[in-house]
């Protein structure tokens, strides 16, 4: 059978392999199906796996990536890996690889769906998380050394980077918190008059940023209907899911409060419970963190829910990164730009370190947690052994942890 290899796209690195489709959607479907830790550990996964390993991109590019992915609204693992597609396989690679990140993840938490419904109650996981998020801390470190030596190029950018850190477990919004960095350092490379010169529009060159502009605005209409409370039905569902993933910036509980106000309290489809249960198996599965909606689609409206939730949610995302992808190259080539991505690049790595400190501070519980985090991270760095081998390990150490418990 001949080989669907596609042709490197216009503004890729030279440095990276040219990738075929089926690569391309074994690697996605096997990250969707392992990556366990939301969107830290699965950038980590795709730096270490897609970086270090494979040498598809280089470490520059997927900063750059990063970067983008964390400028514009969705989940921002699973925009990267749409991003990381159509750089390696253009428009049919940027198809394959979200599709097959999404979609492990979203049949795991629809079989969970089945089972919550018919049973009534979520199945135990917490000894399978107690082992694996040791793990998923030392996966992040490993990532934010190698990114961090990548990114962190100047003393102004170490600089920003620690007031990043700082802000960010302060408190504010992710967005802002790019925003500021970015601009941070672009003023410190001295761009100010060309700034000036050029406006606003000089940090996205070639009406990039009227492109983007109105791709958001037709998401914002589209989604209008959704606003206006409705009873229960596959297209209002749809729109409720459409406008959230169209907006919401920043991790799980960031979802957690859009969707309490519009499925709670505005329509009152679900309860405070169903929805706690619901992010809990978003959190627990593999994959991405918003397949939380294929959960609440599923028990709202049986499979054809499911599927219309999860298309709406993750549609914004596809879109987003189609209007943006082609653009990033040409961002880099002008100083101004550069100089702004560089800033975002370093708040992204900032964002990631914040939330490796909250989820140590949950996941290293006791010296079993601590020293699988240490060992695992020795392996990773010393001996580079693959992630996936370590999350298995974490998992078979939290499942013999937990009979250990119960025959005491």
């Amino acid at each position: 059978m001949v080989e669907n290899t596609v042709p490197a796209v216009p503004g890729s690195v030279s440095d990276a392999k040219q990738i075929s489709l089926h690569e391309l959607a074994l690697f996605f479907l096997r990250l969707g199906t392992t990556a366990f830790g939301g969107p830290a550990a699965h950038i980590a996964i795709m730096e270490d796996e897609l970086v270090r390993r494979r040498d598809w991109l280089s470490r520059e590019k997927f900063l750059d990536l990063l970067g983008a992915s964390n400028l514009i609204p969705g989940p921002s693992s699973s925009e990267l890996a749409i991003h990381i597609g159509y750089l390696r396989a253009g428009w049919a690679g940027l198809v394959v690889a979200g599709s097959c990140f999404i979609l492990p993840a979203a049949a795991m938490v629809g079989v969970l769906a089945w089972a919550y419904i018919h049973f009534g109650r979520l199945p135990a996981t917490s000894a399978l998380l107690y082992g694996v998020k040791p793990v998923v801390i030392a996966v992040i470190l490993q990532a934010l050394w190698g990114l961090g030596r990548t990114a962190v190029k100047t003393k102004s950018l170490a600089a920003v980077g620690l007031a990043s850190v700082a802000l960010s477990i302060y408190g504010l919004h992710p967005l802002l918190l790019l925003l500021v960095a970015g601009a941070a350092v672009a003023l410190s490379c001295g761009v100010i008059r060309t700034v000036k010169q050029g406006g606003v529009r000089a940090l996205i060159p070639g009406g990039a940023s009227r492109l983007l502009n109105r791709a958001y605005v037709s998401f914002a209409k589209i989604a209008a209907g959704a606003a206006v409370t409705a009873p229960f039905g596959l297209w209002p569902l749809f729109l409720v899911f459409l406008k959230v993933g169209a907006v919401v910036f920043g991790s799980g509980y960031v979802l957690l409060a859009f969707l309490r106000a519009d499925l709670v309290v505005h329509r009152a489809w679900l309860t405070d419970a169903q929805l706690v249960d619901a992010i809990a198996i978003g959190q627990v599965t593999p994959g991405p963190v918003f397949t939380t909606a294929t959960f609440i689609g599923y028990v709202l409206g049986g499979l054809k829910g499911a599927v219309v939730a999860t298309v709406g949610i993750f549609l914004p995302a596809f879109l987003l990164v189609a209007a943006s992808g082609p653009l990033v190259s040409r961002i880099r080539k002008s100083p101004v730009a550069g100089a702004f991505l560089d800033g975002v690049s370093v708040g992204s790595l900032a964002l990631m370190a914040a939330v490796t400190w909250q989820l140590g501070r949950a996941s290293l519980v006791d010296m079993e947690t601590t020293l699988l985090a240490a060992v695992s991270l020795v392996l990773l760095l010393r001996f580079r052994v693959n992630s996936a081998w370590l999350v298995l390990l974490g998992a078979f150490v939290g499942l013999l942890s937990r009979h250990r418990i119960l025959w005491r």
